[in-house]
């Protein structure tokens, strides 16, 4: 198997993980605040990761790889869990999953702008076009607009991208996992403290919900899902493997209707399977 089809399955495992991130955190948020679940999250997470640095890795950043790492940082371990949390307290699962149909575009052009890759016309047209078909099928949907959490959203989906793009770029010298682990350890004095003060001053929750999805955000999104992510994306290409997430909303939406109860359409399949079509042409030009 050559290294852009390995990408292709390391970036679509990652991306059946990372599906389930936003309903686990629309559950968790029930009974956690947004500024504490991203806190704890954050610092399980990179409990696991020390674990795995002790064990495996044997090269640690050097020079402008810490910056590079804070980016990392700043956008996929602090900035969208938090952001993606406080929009989650005014919109559905469902409503931000569709807004999350604009990160393959945001990641292609990071991609783009710092990782030097030049993607043809082609891909761009077909990438867009598979963005246009999730937001036309929300749209018929009635997915409503709450501009609040509407906003949050968008800013969670720019600094996720740049959190993908920057990530990559290091996978590539760092390997997948070890750029996820060093940069929860990065952020490990920021998040630690913040998770003990917020911890402290809530009611933790009597529901088991809320604990499964703080699980869940912790070990999966947080730090599986980078695994195979990360490392796809450094093998296949940031742009070409990063329009996987195109299919990420429907994902997503199958398991809030199924974990949340949320509502579905029936043509929801033509569109996915119409969007996988996008997906596969933007791979062939990226």
């Amino acid at each position: 198997m050559n290294d852009q089809r390995k990408g292709w399955w390391l970036g679509l495992a990652g991306m059946l993980i990372f599906s389930g991130s936003l309903p686990a955190t629309r559950v968790a948020v029930q009974g956690f605040s947004p500024l504490c679940l991203t806190a704890v999250r954050a610092s399980a997470a990179a409990a696991l990761a020390a674990l795995a640095l002790l064990a495996w890795d044997r090269r640690r950043p050097r020079g402008r790889e810490w910056l590079h790492l804070l980016a990392v940082a700043g956008g996929v371990v602090v900035g969208f869990p938090l952001l993606s949390a406080m929009a989650l307290r005014h919109i559905t699962a469902a409503d931000a999953l569709v807004l999350v149909a604009l990160l393959p575009l945001c990641t292609a052009s990071f991609a783009v702008l710092r990782a030097g890759e030049r993607p043809r016309r082609a891909f761009w047209v077909y990438s867009a076009l598979g963005a246009a078909l999730v937001c036309a099928f929300a749209l018929s949907q009635g997915a409503r607009a709450a501009w609040l959490g509407d906003a949050l959203m968008v800013a969670a989906v720019v600094v996720c991208g740049y959190g993908y793009a920057e990530g990559a770029r290091l996978a590539r010298k760092l390997g997948g996992w070890q750029v996820i682990c060093w940069a929860l350890l990065l952020a490990l004095p920021l998040t630690l403290p913040l998770a003990g003060a917020e911890l402290a001053r809530q009611a933790l929750p009597h529901a088991s919900a809320p604990w499964i999805g703080l699980g869940y955000v912790s070990v999966f999104s947080m730090l599986v899902g980078f695994v195979f992510w990360y490392r796809g994306l450094a093998l296949g290409g940031i742009a070409a493997v990063g329009q996987l997430q195109l299919l990420q909303p429907f994902v997503g939406l199958l398991l809030a209707a199924v974990l949340l109860g949320e509502t579905v359409a029936p043509g929801m399949l033509v569109t996915a399977v119409a969007v996988a079509g996008c997906v596969a042409a933007a791979r062939r030009h990226g």
